[in-house]
């Protein structure tokens, strides 16, 4: 039986914005081994493919073997329910860690940073790693030649992430230092177990924090980071980075701490959360040129929190702001339009202090992401670390699936590696499979496949096939069991583009009769140009400012047609245009018309 689940994802939308979260721990397993004290880092992510996510880390201070049994890379698999069994391999720890195939082989592979190389072999024997695994998740092979941060201190790495950041098809390894001296280093993969450094600097204050993402939704990997030196980096795709934090209030990395990525205003661009020097919570969106608006809105100004999290907890279409400190954990729920609601609330044992938090992974398969932690608890003479999985408890009664990323007006590059994420609900007892496919010419079709069935765990690395030029992609998800098939697609349309100029999935106007036109004439988000052309030759649709500068081509034509071109208020670097007057004009052959228009804040 096969449904298409449209209707069935508007009902769980509207579900969610209803539905008030709830957590329940399901930790069992995770005691062993029993951890020590300080940060560290965990990822979930599905290690050994079988559709289950897992957990996994490099251990805090007691890794390796100091006063515990913390060692190497430490991976707790997952069983589909909330229960765990961990397995060890390495002799070092003490660091952040990463995952994905860095190879390209189907296997999941690691990246981490850490304060303790104490390993007499090469598989960690240096403060920054990759090691390629074999799909089992307990075998793991150096991979990590000329991958040294030039410090010679060697003091420590800590948190780590990967993205394509020259856009070549190959994951790469960005990180950030443990407290102080070695600064922030990415390494660009070349395929072969080699690296070399494209960016990256000694010195200053961190407090570890680091993650990839695309804040200017230009393509090209950027990165956050809780550094003394700054916190946001935009990169130009050839893996150069240059600060824009702009107008982001000043406070260093002890007044930016635990930052996340994410989409707060539905745009495209990814906009920045953390937690100030007062223990505040906040959220700022992306503007482009470097500036930033406020989003914080009811979120509090002050409080107890050390690190952030954005997710779509409620799965309604917009992202949430998650946050721990001090044993609370919070949630908020977004609309899109920065306004919070606050949601769940659940704490740990005191004293609460954060050493590691993530959010995302769904273990049980109800279609709600799940929350990991670590905190310290007990007394002052006898606090340990503790880490703990809590699981949103809604019981599912059908299958469901829901896309997560792409969400509509991110941009792809032709032949980079990006992250495509869904989170599917599957009823007790069944398993999924899920097979994606991509459509470059609106959410109709037709569909080119992405994959086989892959295994339902949340995430499918994508490498963006090359030869694509098109403003109008999707991806269809299919879930599917022994018993049932359901269907969705991408919440909006995004771009794969080399950005050389982008082709545009028009809507052909049948009554329009004004040559070029904008609707509406004033607004501070999205124009809707109507072009009507005559003539042969090649037209070229282009906006230019008030002075005649240059903005962006939003479409190329040759011969008659008529046209809607929306435009999304980004000149042709990505970045959004500040507010003023603007022209759209058809250039070429013997149209000439243009028409006027304003953009306001």
């Amino acid at each position: 039986m096969r449904r298409i689940c449209l209707i069935i994802a508007s009902i769980c939308v509207l579900c969610a914005m209803m539905y008030a979260l709830e957590y329940v721990e399901s930790s069992s397993g995770l005691q062993n081994p029993q951890l020590e004290a300080g940060r560290t880092e965990v990822e979930l992510v599905d290690i050994n493919a079988d559709g289950n996510i897992d957990i996994i880390s490099i251990g805090d201070h007691g890794s390796p073997y100091i006063n515990t049994q913390e060692h190497g890379i430490m991976v707790w698999f997952g069983d589909g329910s909330g229960s765990w069994d961990v397995y060890q391999n390495g002799n070092f720890g003490y660091g952040g860690i990463a995952a994905g195939d860095l190879n390209n082989d189907g296997f999941m592979d690691v990246g981490y940073g850490m304060h303790h190389n104490y390993s007499g072999s090469d598989l960690g024997d240096s403060i920054l790693e990759a090691a390629l695994g074999d799909g089992t998740g307990q075998s793991w092979v150096p991979w990590d030649d000329g991958i040294s941060t030039g410090n010679p201190s060697q003091w420590g790495m800590f948190c780590t992430d990967f993205a394509d950041v020259n856009n070549d098809g190959l994951l790469d390894l960005g990180a950030n230092s443990f407290g102080a001296g070695d600064g922030v280093h990415i390494f660009v993969n070349n395929g072969d177990g080699t690296w070399n450094q494209c960016f990256g600097f000694l010195g200053g204050n961190s407090t570890m924090d680091f993650c990839f993402g695309d804040v200017n939704a230009d393509g090209n990997a950027d990165f956050v980071v809780a550094h003394e030196y700054g916190t946001v980096y935009l990169g130009d795709g050839a893996g150069n980075f240059a600060n824009a934090d702009g107008n982001l209030p000043s406070g260093s990395w002890i007044g930016r701490k635990g930052p996340s990525l994410g989409d707060i205003d539905d745009d495209g661009d990814q906009d920045i959360a953390y937690c100030n020097s007062d223990g505040g919570v906040e959220v700022w969106t992306w503007q482009g040129n470097d500036t930033w608006t406020s989003a914080s809105g009811s979120l509090p100004s002050t409080g107890s929190y050390d690190v952030t999290q954005l997710y779509d907890m409620n799965i309604d279409g917009h992202m949430d702001v998650v946050a721990f400190g001090s044993g609370t954990t919070q949630v908020w729920l977004g609309n899109g339009a920065g306004n919070w609601i606050s949601d769940a609330v659940f704490t740990t044992p005191a004293p609460g202090d954060f050493g590691a938090f993530r959010v995302g992974g769904d273990a049980d398969h109800n279609g709600y992401p799940d929350i990991a932690l670590v905190a310290e608890e007990g007394d002052a003479w006898s606090a340990i670390n503790n880490l703990r999985f809590f699981r949103e408890t809604s019981v599912t009664e059908s299958l469901f699936i829901f896309a997560v990323y792409p969400r509509g007006g991110e941009v792809f590059k032709p032949g980079s590696v990006r992250f495509i994420q869904w989170t599917c609900a599957v009823p007790a007892g069944e398993l999924a499979w899920i097979n994606l496919e991509l459509s470059t010419s609106g959410a109709a079709g037709p569909w080119t496949a992405i994959n086989d069935s892959v295994p339902d765990n949340g995430r499918y690395q994508y490498s963006v096939p090359a030869g694509i030029n098109s403003n109008d992609c999707w991806i269809r998800y299919t879930a599917a069991t022994p018993t049932d098939t359901v269907t969705c697609i991408s919440a909006a349309a995004f771009t794969i583009s080399d950005g050389t100029g982008v082709e545009t999935g028009a809507l052909y106007i049948t009554n329009e009769t004004s040559v070029i036109s904008v609707t509406p004439s004033v607004s501070n988000t999205c124009f809707s140009i109507q072009i009507s052309i005559t003539g042969q030759g090649l037209k070229r649709i282009v906006i230019y400012d008030r002075k005649g500068n240059f903005i962006r081509e939003l479409l190329a034509v040759h011969g008659s047609g008529k046209f809607v071109v929306p435009w999304n208020r980004r000149d042709d670097s990505g970045h959004y245009v500040p507010a003023g007057t603007y022209f759209v004009k058809i250039v070429g052959g013997e149209n000439t018309s243009a028409a006027k228009f304003v953009v306001v804040e």
